[in-house]
């Protein structure tokens, strides 16, 4: 058996413990430090419960194929798992260090919170179970601890997938004994039963519950015997009728009473964010600058028209359309609310793919700060498909349509753009052969890109 203690060396050296972050029904979790950048990570295990089964090697081999699956989901809202490693004879994964608290903390220190706040916490987790459900995934674990808050945001991070099965709807499933009480739906509590979307939809719900009351719903098997769900309404009168029965509706016992997906549950918490049209969205700008087309071509779906739409508009905004390139000071003093248009038009039409926000959390988890660090920048490149066989790829490579990894666009947009990033300008614009992105022999010793997703206002 193997737990891993403050100090120890781990990979020939590459990580160092600092502590055991928490333990749970499967496994346990660090906190490192990798030596050669000095960047915290989060390390998980198998706990010395699973590692002292008959079937550990079995254990073991789901738990990597399902750290393998998780990676490769990459949502702004979901902690990423950027590899698995091997110490002996024990496997473990390397995810996201998240700085911050989490939500059982948070509502132990604010109490009952604001139905505004808690929605947007809930919206968050919500699109970020969307995408797993869509991955064939489902959570099976949500609850106030499992969801992060990143320090000095409001950003909510769902972690913790240690429970995380794959599902086929309609079809009966085993389900592990392992559940949380309160947020498990009745059919976590038997071997074998239909499970799907509506299950995570239950503990959503109920983690709704208890942002704005502070108290832990009734468990499943309690009602099933009679006893009743108390209203959330009782706990806190502040809490809005629409709310309130869209919180019961979502914790209806049995299945087939719920609502069968996130998605449509979060219509009926919030109808008017989900149903949003497009001509009565905020198109906030300090400059006056119309954001219209912009949001019209991300509608519809016209990728790489809104992304020359993007490079147009931030040019007009900085007054540099005749130059066709931003300086850092351009970056740097670019308006707040027009960069958080962009971005969140970007965000919203993408289902979270794209967008300088996106891009920023994949930069940031890699390492990147605001200043030119080559590796990383190649990583970052090779993230989000910029660079393909270690090659930059030409503007016209570039893939403009959903299928492309998250973060792949914006791509600078097309006419004259030049960012420069210590070791490489971006020219767009001109003949083919210049457009292709060379951090070799395109040097400029201004910062740019890692200055944009470096602002704290993303």
């Amino acid at each position: 058996m193997q737990l891993w203690r403050p100090n120890q060396s781990l990979q020939n050296g590459r990580f160092i413990i600092k502590k055991v972050l928490g333990s749970g029904g499967f496994g346990i979790t660090y906190s490192a430090v990798e030596q050669r950048t000095g960047k915290l990570f989060v390390l998980k295990t198998l706990n010395h419960l699973q590692q002292t089964r008959a079937d550990f090697e079995e254990q073991q081999v789901k738990f990597v194929n399902e750290a393998l699956r998780l990676a490769q989901c990459s949502h702004p809202h979901i902690v990423k798992v950027h590899e698995v490693i091997k110490e002996d004879e024990l496997w473990g994964m390397v995810m996201e260090h998240v700085d911050g608290q989490d939500l059982a903390a948070y509502i132990d220190e604010q109490g009952k919170l604001l139905e505004d706040e808690a929605l947007g916490y809930i919206s968050q987790v919500g699109q970020a179970l969307e995408y797993v459900h869509a991955k064939g995934f489902l959570h099976r674990d949500i609850k106030p601890n499992n969801i992060l808050l990143r320090r000095g945001t409001k950003e909510a991070v769902l972690i913790d997938f240690g429970l995380a099965r794959e599902f086929n709807l309609g079809q009966l499933g085993s389900m592990t004994n392992a559940k949380t009480e309160g947020y498990a739906p009745i059919e976590q509590y038997e071997r074998r039963g239909n499970f799907g979307a509506y299950t995570d939809v239950y503990a959503l719900a109920g983690t709704l519950y208890s942002l704005l009351t502070k108290e832990i719903p009734f468990p499943a098997n309690f009602r099933k015997s009679g006893i009743p769900l108390p209203e959330p309404k009782q706990f806190n009168s502040r809490i809005s009728d629409r709310v309130n029965q869209a919180i019961l509706k979502g914790m209806a016992l049995e299945p087939e009473e719920r609502t069968a997906t996130v998605k449509e549950w979060l219509e009926l918490i919030n109808p008017q964010s989900q149903k949003a049209k497009p001509q009565t969205e905020s198109l906030e700008s300090a400059v006056g600058m119309d954001y219209t087309r912009l949001r019209d071509l991300l509608a519809a779906g016209e990728w790489r028209k809104a992304d020359e739409e993007t490079t147009r508009v931030m040019l007009a905004v900085c007054g540099r359309e005749q130059e066709g390139w931003l300086t850092t000071d351009n970056i740097d003093n670019f308006p707040r609310s027009d960069l958080s248009t962009i971005d969140q038009l970007w965000v919203k039409y993408s289902d979270s793919r794209f967008g300088f926000s996106v891009q920023k959390r994949i930069y940031q988890s890699l390492g990147g700060t605001r200043d030119y660090d080559r590796k990383i920048w190649e990583a970052f490149g090779d993230r989000v498909a910029w660079r393909k066989g270690g090659v930059w790829l030409y503007y016209k490579d570039i893939t403009f349509n959903l299928t492309a990894p998250q973060g792949h666009l914006p791509a600078r947009g097309e006419g004259e753009w030049e960012w420069g990033v210590n070791e490489f300008e971006l020219v767009m614009g001109r003949r083919e052969e210049m457009r292709r992105v060379n951090l070799e022999r395109m040097r400029k010793k201004e910062g740019g890109w890692e200055s944009l997703l470096s602002r704290r206002d993303l």
